[in-house]
């Protein structure tokens, strides 16, 4: 399964929120054996993010959108994904259920007896979610998500996010699956071996270096004996550190 990662806010491309959201979810999806094959952040713009939406929801098995969600003038993420599949946005009866009563626990007041006229809020800007989509609940926040055919809206503040997330985890699933050796060799030394290994196999090998503790030699595939062969081949050719070595000279 092949994803895509959007993430929307003008406060992350100016380094003043850190893109945390991208990096969970890509180690959870590739944890889940997903193949996550795009990430990108883009500012507070209805047209590219609908334009992204739209090129990007025919590349791939599924996009998932994070941030922009909400009634404030920011928060145009759920028109652009509308606007991307040409749908009006609505507020579902379950939605508006859902805010009156998240509302009302907030207030400390009886869900089943509060109005919409009771709170200084426009429930369509907070809750409204594309026509025949399948709205998301927030489990710990306000503004709904939404799935709109292979497209995951999900709101910006990580719990918010993470919490909607494990929501329709189990929509997301593959075949990949990864083993990671750690060696203290310099990256420039493992050149030819790296070379040799992808004239070998057919897997994805990629070497991570670290200026705090050992390098990484991380292998991927989708059939979990060949890359178990291709590590063992790595083991042979390049000195490797085993956690058991890491944790004595820990202590």
């Amino acid at each position: 399964m092949d994803v895509a990662i959007v993430t929307v806010g003008d406060e992350i491309l100016a380094g003043d929120t850190r893109n945390t959201n991208a990096e969970r979810l890509a180690r959870r999806l590739n944890e889940r054996g997903a193949t996550v094959t795009r990430i990108l952040t883009i500012p507070d713009d209805l047209e590219l993010i609908s334009d992204t939406v739209t090129d990007w929801a025919t590349q791939f098995d599924a996009v998932i959108v994070g941030g922009g969600l909400g009634g404030t003038h920011d928060d145009i993420t759920m028109a652009a994904v509308a606007d991307a599949f040409d749908r009006d946005l609505v507020l579902e009866d379950e939605v508006r259920a859902a805010l009156l009563e998240h509302l009302a626990d907030y207030r400390d007041l009886d869900p089943d007896e509060v109005e919409p006229d009771d709170f200084d809020l426009d429930l369509n800007d907070w809750g409204a979610t594309p026509e025949d989509g399948r709205p998301l609940r927030n489990p710990v926040g306000l503004s709904p998500g939404a799935v709109v055919e292979n497209v995951y809206v999900l709101p910006g503040p990580s719990a918010e996010f993470e919490a909607m997330f494990d929501t329709v985890a189990d929509e997301f699933g593959g075949d990949a699956v990864s083993e990671t050796l750690q060696t203290p060799a310099p990256e420039a030394s493992l050149t030819g071996v790296l070379t040799e290994f992808r004239e070998q196999f057919d897997l994805v090998v990629g070497s991570y270096p670290s200026r705090d503790g050992y390098n990484r030699l991380k292998v991927t595939g989708t059939d979990p004996e060949q890359v178990v062969t291709g590590i063992d081949w790595l083991r042979e050719r390049v000195e490797t550190i085993d956690e058991a070595d890491e944790s004595a000279e820990a202590s």
